[in-house]
């Protein structure tokens, strides 16, 4: 009688070993096999050793065996438990000890977006097993429902907008476009559809350390998720580790009606197939200007209601170019306006504001977004959490549970995609052993209106709060190359800098493709360059991040007497 004991991967829960036990029992030979969950083993007793690829042939698609004697050499034995402040270790810790053998590490991760999938590589890389859970899309906000879909609607709008519209209409004639919503919307999602199953389900379905769990999950203690399945099964889950990447959703203020009705978040605007008469559009910052902007462009009167300012978090130069840029598009923003109530009647939103009464065919709230965390139990285990119910990360991404990490949207960090992949891959590296850091002094960001709006470090305000003493320069795009050769001179480039030292502090940008130029800034900022630094810089002639040398020269030279390209 042949003994083979065996690693198992693929497993999320006591049911799975039971399947991959009834599967191998099944091969000719087998007298006995015995799965054991928490171990990843499996023991079988055959006439004769089976090969390994003969074993796996006979699993179902998720599960995978491998030889328990032979562990690939670059695995560690994982020690006890991770620890704040713990020293960085050369090589990854994958491996866990239990009963004396070695078992792959068990990660559980809750959510499939960027954050998640960021994590999931980089665990499996390191030889994690990985549970992934997911009660809804796979791909979470950016690419379904954010990022992706808003900016082919963007730039949609802006070829509209180009095609209505240039500064070159003199030589070259100009016309109304025909929209077709329904024919943009099917470009659209195809698009989104390509992306998420090249670069999410594509991964998952290929990789065997990798096993989906569809369901919603909540803690039942420190180590064990259980998961309600879309097909009413429930599913317990352990973990030695685990990471919360369950994103946000749109907050909606709390205004009286508005419940009642039909209003739209960013998800129901980007995925309208018709483009309203007239919108009205509640908020000022970010996503609030590049739907609203987007679908002037498209066609409908646009009305932006701004409680205070636009963009009143950010250098004030930047709301107020950009307000002068919606005035001449035909955008109107009402600056200091409170909305009081809201009601829709014959099809048709009206709403009652300091301003007096607006009333539009669609209504578009973009107030902030809140995370999506109150299934998940945290206030049971103990996971800490601040306003609103983020949760709070340390510098590893760590909550407050050491061995419960957490990234992207739903935590304490900026809700941006890329800080949410860094995130998710550096709590990643630190589930298998390393110490890993996401550093955010250097963090870009970029508005895709027209034009784009882009900023790096500290604005002037910001610094000084910090007891900063500084000194800054804005430069007009009259006074950039690129801008005036696309006749197209709307906005500014600023740079801020400490007054003593001349070391760059932030940058804030409004111009075409400020997304573009705004990288070449976050470098400087990380470097920690002075201004003199950055003006003796070789850039490129006619680019619009030539602009960053020529700000930094107006710290001591007149860039008005230079010529077309001189150092």
């Amino acid at each position: 009688m042949n003994e083979q004991t065996l690693a198992v991967t693929g497993m999320t829960c006591t049911d799975c070993a039971q399947h991959v036990e009834k599967a191998l029992r099944s091969l000719s030979g087998v007298h006995s096999a015995e799965v054991h969950y928490r171990q990843s083993t499996a023991t079988i007793q055959s006439d004769a050793p089976l090969a390994i690829d003969t074993l796996n042939a006979a699993l179902p698609k998720n599960y995978r065996v491998t030889s328990a004697a032979a562990p690939e050499a670059h695995d560690a034995v994982r020690p006890s438990g991770p620890r704040r402040g713990r020293a960085p270790e050369a090589v990854s810790v994958s491996r866990r000890e239990h009963a004396g053998t070695e078992a792959p590490l068990k990660i559980a991760v809750i959510g499939t977006g960027a954050g998640a999938m960021a994590a999931v590589i980089t665990a499996v890389e390191r030889g994690a097993q990985v549970t992934l859970i997911e009660r809804g899309t796979i791909g979470g906000t950016c690419v379904n429902i954010g990022c992706v879909p808003s900016k082919i609607m963007i730039r949609a709008a802006h070829v509209a907008h180009a095609r209505r519209r240039s500064p070159f209409d003199a030589g070259i004639s100009a016309g109304v476009p025909q929209i077709n919503r329904e024919r943009l919307l099917a470009q659209q999602h195809a698009r989104v559809e390509a992306l998420r199953a090249a670069k999410y389900q594509g991964i998952i379905d290929s990789h065997p350390n990798i096993s989906l769990l569809r369901g919603e999950a909540s803690f039942k203690d420190r180590e064990t998720l259980s998961v309600k399945c879309a097909d009413g099964d429930e599913r317990t889950v352990h973990f030695d580790r685990a990471l919360i990447a369950t994103g946000a959703r749109p907050a909606l203020p709390p205004l009286p009606g508005l419940q009642d009705t039909p209003y739209w978040t960013s998800t129901e605007a980007l995925s309208s197939d018709t483009i309203p008469p007239r919108l009205l559009v509640i908020g000022s910052s970010v996503i609030a200007a590049e739907l609203a902007q987007a679908y002037s462009r498209l066609g409908s009167r646009v009305t932006l209601i701004a409680r205070r300012t636009l963009f009143f978090r950010e250098d004030p130069a930047i709301g107020d170019t950009l307000g002068q840029v919606f005035a001449d598009e035909g955008i109107e923003v009402l600056r200091q306006t409170q909305t009081h109530a809201v009601a829709h009647v014959n099809d048709e939103f009206v709403l009652e504001t300091s301003a007096g009464t607006l009333r539009g065919d669609a209504l578009l709230i973009v107030t902030g977004r809140t995370p999506n965390v109150e299934a998940l139990h945290l206030d049971q285990i103990g996971v800490r959490t601040g306003k609103d119910g983020v949760i709070a990360v340390d510098a590893q991404l760590q909550t407050s549970i050491p061995h419960i990490y957490a990234a992207g949207d739903c935590t304490d960090q900026p809700q941006f995609v890329y800080v949410a992949a860094a995130a998710g891959s550096r709590a990643a590296q630190n589930m298998t052993g390393a110490e890993a850091t996401l550093d955010l002094h250097s963090m870009p960001t970029v508005v895709f209106t027209d034009p784009q709006i882009a900023t790096v470090g500290l604005s002037e305000a910001e610094a000084q709060l910090k007891g900063m003493k500084t000194e800054s320069r804005l430069l007009t795009l009259d006074n950039v190359p690129r801008a005036l050769v696309n006749f197209d001179t709307r906005g500014f480039i600023k740079l801020v800098a400490a007054a003593d030292t001349g070391r760059l502090l932030g940058v804030q940008a409004v111009a075409a493709e400020a997304g573009e130029l705004i990288q070449a800034a976050a470098l400087a900022l990380h470097h920690r360059m002075t201004v003199v630094d950055l003006a003796g810089q070789l850039f490129p002639y006619l680019t619009m991040v030539e602009g960053l040398k020529l700000c930094a020269q107006t710290f001591t030279k007149d860039v008005t007497q230079l010529s077309c390209c001189a150092a």
